[in-house]
């Protein structure tokens, strides 16, 4: 388990062991972990990691998680290059290093990974998926861009701020109710301005006792109380693109 002392998103949990089952690619400026469907439907979806990076075994194990339901799934390096953050880092440079990683000023990388979808995998359908920092990308990318069929944004942080209300897809947010980065209040303010502004279908979903981190950093083994909110969780995210896409 990681140092609770000193939490940061997504520095609760585990590490997995996992190799993976895609390969890695460059995509024009950037590098990306792809797996194919074994069935080609046509879909795709983007997998956005966390502050630890693209190559984080556990974001790829829930990309080939979602690549095993029927959608070609790509986890870019979002970072371009940059150092993901070291939980054995200095934690109070965390502020600094995260300036210069925006989650809401990756659109050329989009652009990018858009292009590959469509003319190397044939992708008619994309949805996109993301886990904290790239939770935060999610809200961004399904307020902007009206071609992603779903968006499911995992304990993504909520930034109260004009028109991030305005979804244009059907979009699902998942929290943890003990989550010491996303107050309960944070999401409660999600819930009552989505309800004002918002014209698509959507759904905010808060998994009881869980920490940030559960749905991917937490491995289903470390507390049999736990495994059941996992599984949904992971099941959810599973429906949700299901559903719309």
């Amino acid at each position: 388990m990681a140092n609770e002392a000193y939490p940061c998103p997504c520095d609760i949990g585990h590490r997995l062991e996992y190799g993976g089952l895609g390969r890695e690619v460059q995509i024009e400026h950037i590098k990306a972990y792809v797996t194919k469907s074994p069935v080609d439907a046509g879909k795709a979806v983007i997998v956005i990691q966390d502050i630890f990076g693209w190559q984080l075994p556990n974001t790829r194990y829930m990309a080939d998680m979602i690549s095993g339901n029927g959608y070609t799934t790509i986890v870019p390096d979002f970072f371009v290059g940059q150092e993901p953050w070291d939980p054995s880092n200095d934690w109070s440079t965390f502020p600094e290093w995260v300036k210069t990683r925006n989650a809401q000023q990756i659109d050329r990388e989009i652009s990018a990974v858009l292009k590959y979808l469509k003319q190397q995998c044939h992708a008619q359908k994309i949805g996109v998926v993301g886990f904290c920092w790239g939770g935060t990308a999610v809200h961004h990318l399904m307020v902007k861009y009206s071609e992603f069929r779903a968006g499911v944004s995992v304990y993504g942080i909520v930034k109260d701020s004009e028109g991030v209300y305005n979804l244009k897809n059907p979009t699902l947010f998942i929290f943890a109710e003990n989550d010491i980065v996303i107050p309960l209040e944070n999401v409660s303010l999600l819930t009552q301005k989505l309800k004002e502004h918002c014209k698509v279908e959507y759904q905010i979903k808060t998994f009881s006792g869980q920490t940030h981190g559960f749905v991917h950093r937490k491995r289903e083994d470390c507390s049999p109380a736990d495994k059941p909110y996992i599984d949904e969780a992971r099941r959810n995210l599973i429906e949700w693109l299901n559903k719309y896409m």
